[in-house]
């Protein structure tokens, strides 16, 4: 019985070959500027590249699992398409790192704005509830299922739970920017 090798997965981004497009391009930007024309576009391979490391930033576990994915990956494209002109190979000469450094503080910043969204609807929602505006009661008449009710109650204690917790968070961060003003 023979034991077969696997071949060696290639990466789906290739630093050195995105490294020396990215020269490329700086060469082309820093040109146009001193010459007062445009800047020129960003080569096919150089956005292939970041729209690949966006896609696959967006299956680590950390990410896979938010119904907006999509958003994330596009914000993290946008931004890297922002800050491209800041790529200084003189300084790094890895773009990939570059570029999925950008990418992940994109999502993490996706993911704040959302869950304060979220935060709002649960609130908004509460709110209405408190309010007596919502037109499910758990009235016999409405014919709401025990199961139903059961599920309501659930989904209640979660969203207060996420309240709580996103308002909790909320003090934190404001408590330590406090710490942080008074230690310095």
């Amino acid at each position: 019985m023979s034991i077969v090798k696997r071949k060696k997965s290639a990466h789906y981004v290739d630093n050195k070959q995105l490294l020396a497009a990215m020269i490329d391009f700086r060469k082309g930007v820093i040109e146009a500027k001193e010459a007062n024309l445009p800047p020129p576009r960003i080569p096919s391979y150089v956005g292939d590249c970041i729209m690949k490391i966006s896609t696959h930033l967006a299956y680590r576990p950390n990410f896979s699992n938010y119904t907006f994915r999509d958003e994330m990956i596009s914000d993290g494209i946008e931004n890297c398409l922002q800050y491209i002109d800041n790529f200084d190979p003189a300084k790094s000469e890895n773009p990939f790192a570059y570029f999925t450094q950008i990418i992940y503080f994109a999502f993490i910043r996706r993911i704040q704005k959302e869950k304060k969204y979220l935060y709002t609807k649960h609130a908004a929602t509460q709110m209405a509830e408190l309010n007596g505006m919502t037109t499910d009661s758990q009235d016999h008449d409405t014919g709401i299922y025990k199961s139903d009710a059961q599920y309501g109650e659930w989904s209640q204690e979660q969203m207060l739970r996420f309240m709580e917790e996103f308002e909790e968070s909320k003090k934190n961060r404001k408590k330590k920017v406090v710490d942080n003003a008074i230690v310095k």
